[in-house]
């Protein structure tokens, strides 16, 4: 049984990197990998406060920002926050942060860690294809958001709070562009690709770690289900 779990960068490092928060995540993962000696997690890590700050930093350095250039950057924040996350497995994770998805072949250990790609991609986009590749059936989207809203709440108040989406909704919401840094549920290319492959994912609250455990043990929870 594999689970993938797409761990936001914003909750690993909101601003700098949140020890209490990564110590605590690994002890959940082990737990729940000690019940099941078939049980394996593969956790796709984000760029969070780092990306977003050394980002910022580019494009006020420069007049006319270069959409790869800055990709790149990120991409390098979702490499320092994956090998951080590696550490905390390291009997258990015997490879080195996957940098390309579509290269790893063998799953030798108990997790698998993994960043950013290249650009034009998110680690959403990782997820998925680690997912296919591995066959697992339901990718876990943690983030700073408890549900996928019907608009963003910080710009339409009458936006409401679902359980359940189809793909063809959610995907009217968010496009079917990528930029960089872009703040949607779940990011566009990702979300197509998943569709394609009738994958499920689930968004949920990454902090909610006791949440994050009824998710993997398959019982009730808080948060979205896309692709139902």
């Amino acid at each position: 049984m594999t689970k993938v779990l797409s761990l936001g960068g914003s909750i690993v490092a909101p601003d700098a990197p949140d020890a209490a928060f990564v110590r605590e995540f690994a002890a959940l993962a082990r737990a729940w990998l000690d019940v099941d000696a078939a049980r394996r997690l593969i956790i796709v890590v984000g760029g969070g406060g780092p990306a977003r700050a050394w980002q910022k930093a580019y494009r006020e350095a420069v007049d006319v920002p270069d959409s790869d250039a800055q990709d790149w950057i990120g991409i390098m924040a979702t490499r320092l926050n994956a090998q951080l996350v590696r550490s905390l497995f390291l009997e258990l994770c015997p490879h080195e942060v996957v940098t390309d998805p579509t290269g790893v072949s063998v799953f030798g250990g108990r997790v698998l860690v993994a960043s950013g790609w290249k650009p034009g991609f998110s680690t959403d986009f990782d997820a998925v294809v680690l997912a296919e590749r591995f066959q697992a059936d339901v990718v876990v989207n943690l983030s700073n958001i408890a549900k996928v809203y019907t608009a963003d709440p910080r710009v339409d108040p009458s936006a409401e709070p679902v359980d359940s989406i189809s793909w063809k909704d959610f995907r009217a919401m968010v496009g079917d562009e990528w930029t960089p840094g872009k703040n949607v549920p779940f990011d566009p290319v990702a979300s197509r690709r998943a569709e394609e492959l009738g994958l499920r994912v689930v968004c949920a609250a990454g902090r909610d770690l006791p949440n994050l455990r009824a998710i993997l043990d398959g019982e009730p929870f808080v948060g979205t289900t896309i692709g139902v």
